[in-house]
């Protein structure tokens, strides 16, 4: 995660690609650029932003939840049909990421842009594949609980900082009538949400080399505190943290029940904040760490990269596509994802100034207390979607955490 604030309006200076012609070229004079986010709540302002620094120009977006958009964007891509600008996750997670997409040869190279040289290394490390990058990260995000300060108030509650103390304050939560966490699995995305801050604490917190010991066959999901991770996921589903039915609750559902106080919180990333001030504007919301042991000093976060743009490499109008990439990636661009979002710029120097719900998760990530979202350099995106179904039959009870676990292990050591 980071920060800063300044205004530039990115119509000089930026690194443009030339029409190629053929089939796929925009028409001379085409000032429409298509593209597909799954940006709900943030893109609509730096699309309005960028169509104001450059007029004449317009922008055919459409958003979409993130589980239809990775469905959808190869066969899109693929097809001839896919729009000039996409959402493109980073790492090898899931179908719509830099790996995947970068290696079907459908993103175009943006190594030359002057910001790709200035990445942090948690960003430079995803965004790349085969050492070029394909992915303008604008943000690094954190998940932890995000509560609703006003519920928490009429509760007469604070935030956990231990283990025991989270059971307990789920269990007087629910005696309260109001739930601790919304939860909305009816996305299966979003099961591994509340499972990432237990493995960042209980496997990562204790064994930074975990990942490098996974991929040297020197252990696996199934014979480390993974299990204990699943197992804490469990016990707060027992312990009444979350509300009735979490497998028929989407996110959209879920966030409202978060912003209107009908549950104390969600825990989500910190993109999550900027959906619920928009339930609830005159709410006050605060991004927590998820403690998952009673030493709150072993607290780690996950924070990482999030979701940038990639642009397609048969863009029907690619100089327009490089122009709104160099918005994205300028101080103004960035700053207006953060600022909605309630996130952080991907470069240090944007002069954003940091939100108030996120001086904690910002602390963490001064303090080095963070690691990445797992399944960012995982070999393969089949183990993040085995988790994410596995996790949804786990609530369901056609499934255990042990066989999650195994089938997890056998996707990952298919390798890539």
């Amino acid at each position: 995660m980071k920060i800063r604030h300044i205004l530039l309006a990115v119509t000089t200076g930026a690194t443009l690609v030339a029409c190629s012609g053929g089939t796929n070229a925009a028409a001379p004079g085409d000032n429409t650029l298509s593209l597909a986010s799954v940006d709900q709540g943030s893109v609509e302002d730096v699309v309005k932003a960028f169509e104001a620094a450059n007029p004449g120009v317009k922008v055919n977006f459409t958003t979409s939840g993130a589980d239809q958009f990775q469905q959808q964007i190869r066969t899109r891509l693929s097809s001839g049909t896919a729009p000039d600008v996409m959402s493109v996750w980073p790492g090898n997670g899931n179908p719509g990421t830099v790996t995947v997409l970068a290696k079907g040869g459908y993103l175009r190279d943006l190594s030359d842009q002057p910001w790709a040289s200035k990445f942090p290394k948690v960003v430079s490390d995803v965004a790349q594949y085969g050492g070029k990058t394909y992915n303008a990260i604008y943000g690094i995000n954190g998940i932890g609980a995000v509560y609703n300060q006003e519920a928490m108030t009429k509760a007469g509650l604070t935030p956990p900082s231990t283990w025991t103390e989270l059971l307990a304050f789920c269990r007087a939560a629910k005696e309260k009538g109001t739930p601790a966490f919304a939860l909305g699995i009816q996305d299966n995305w979003v099961t591994q949400v509340a499972l990432y801050p237990l493995a960042a604490t209980l496997v990562y917190g204790q064994d930074r080399d975990f990942e490098k010991k996974m991929a040297a066959g020197q252990t696996s999901f199934a014979k480390s505190p993974w299990a204990a991770a699943f197992a804490k996921y469990g016990e707060m589903d027992q312990t009444g943290c979350f509300q009735e039915n979490p497998l028929g609750t989407s996110y959209e559902a879920s966030q409202k029940l978060a912003a209107t106080g009908k549950t104390l919180g969600i825990i989500q990333g910190n993109w999550v904040i900027s959906l619920l001030k928009k339930q609830n504007p005159g709410g006050t919301f605060t991004l927590k760490p998820v403690p998952a042991t009673d030493d709150p000093s072993q607290t780690i976060v996950p924070a990482a990269a999030g979701a940038g743009y990639g642009v397609n490499a048969k863009a029907k109008n690619p100089e327009l596509a490089m122009k709104f990439i160099s918005f994205v990636m300028s101080p103004q661009g960035m700053n207006l994802f953060a600022g909605k979002q309630g996130g952080l710029p991907a470069l240090s120097d944007t002069g954003f100034k940091l939100d108030p719900s996120l001086t904690e998760l910002s602390t963490y990530i001064g303090q080095n207390k963070t690691v990445p979202f797992m399944d960012q350099l995982w070999p393969n995106p089949k183990v993040q979607q085995t988790m994410l179904t596995g996790i949804q039959e786990v609530f369901s009870k056609q499934s255990t955490p042990d066989k999650v676990l195994a089938a997890m292990d056998a996707d990952y050591q298919s390798g890539a």
